[in-house]
């Protein structure tokens, strides 16, 4: 994305995070926004600068969310929410959108560094990673021995995806490069070229018995939570490994902590949990967890494109134009 001139007027905008620094310098070039905070904002705290500055939009992310019963709370100076996120499930859109106030979010851009870090995901849980850093950390110092801290291999593998929107096909992409066989449920079967060699199943229950690694990548909600439970790990092979970098609230947790320490699972992959920033400790302390702390798009460039896209849609919107990423409800 390149720089945009400046408006004729400054749009005034508050954001709830620090951006990177091509974000920030935009933000410094075309707009009138207090300092950036140290830390992100929480929404009473959020919403009380908006007020005060005047901000016409305000861009945030799910630390800041904006649930039904705060949206009366939004001082009507507010017209856009740019989240700079794709996930939706801190906002409550149709209850925004009753009170005449726009959304937009940044799909695309963060496609690629999520499947990549699924690829991670899956190499760091089937390699027990999490173990062998362990061994190094504590000096090492000795052969390990032929049998020790054996992992899984995981080409030729069989991946599940379940969720095959823009993350899961660039995850089934990448997955092509360790030949493994992929499988995908989803509410529809997609065009072929879209599908790249993964094969449709229609039932969950029918894949998951087929699935050596199983990864989730679908939006949080009502109607996806603790989808991941004590009876659909079971149908899993034993052995199996389990990846999350979709949405915490897709897992029942102590399900899965019964299932890693059953065997049942062998090893889990995790960048999202129910309770972040704070996640189940006993979770963490097993040793065949790998985990990153919702991380899918921190790299320089995602994040950077993030917050660009976050503000090429406050700049269509006070130009009067159509939202280059609107959301409705």
């Amino acid at each position: 994305m390149t720089t945009s001139a400046p408006l004729p007027a400054r749009p005034r905008i508050i954001r709830t995070m620090k951006l990177p620094p091509m974000v920030e310098a935009r933000i410094a070039e075309c707009f009138e926004a207090p300092p950036p905070p140290s830390q992100p904002l929480q929404t009473a705290e959020a919403l009380r600068l908006a007020e005060e500055f005047g901000a016409s939009a305000i861009l945030l992310t799910h630390a800041t969310p904006l649930f039904a019963d705060m949206i009366p709370q939004i001082p009507s100076c507010v017209k856009l929410i740019a989240t700079v996120s794709v996930g939706l499930d801190h906002l409550d859109v149709a209850a925004l959108a009753e009170r005449g106030i726009m959304v937009s979010n940044t799909p695309d851009v963060l496609t690629d560094c999520n499947a990549d870090l699924t690829m991670m995901l899956i190499l760091g849980a089937s390699r027990r990673v999490t173990e062998m850093s362990r061994v190094i950390r504590e000096g090492w110092g000795r052969s390990l021995a032929m049998d020790e801290l054996l992992g899984l291999r995981v080409t030729g593998k069989t991946l599940g995806i379940v969720g095959m929107g823009r993350i899961g096909q660039g995850v089934a992409r990448r997955a092509r490069g360790f030949d493994m066989n992929v499988l995908y449920n989803n509410r529809r079967r997609l065009p072929e070229d879209l599908e790249y060699g993964a094969s449709w199943v229609r039932d969950l229950n029918d894949m998951l018995p087929r699935c050596d690694i199983l990864s989730l990548h679908l939006p949080g909600g009502d109607s996806t939570d603790s989808m991941m439970n004590a009876e659909t790990f079971s149908q899993l092979p034993k052995g199996a490994i389990f990846i999350n970098a979709a949405r915490g609230r897709l897992v029942d947790e102590t399900a899965l902590i019964a299932a890693l320490k059953s065997g049942q699972l062998a090893a889990a992959g995790l960048d999202v949990f129910r309770n972040e920033p704070h996640p189940n400790p006993e979770l963490l302390s097993l040793p065949n967890v790998f985990a990153t702390p919702h991380i899918g798009s921190c790299t320089v460039e995602t994040r950077s494109d993030m917050g660009m896209l976050a503000l090429d849609n406050v700049e269509a919107f006070i130009a009067g134009r159509p939202l280059p990423t609107g959301v409705t409800a």
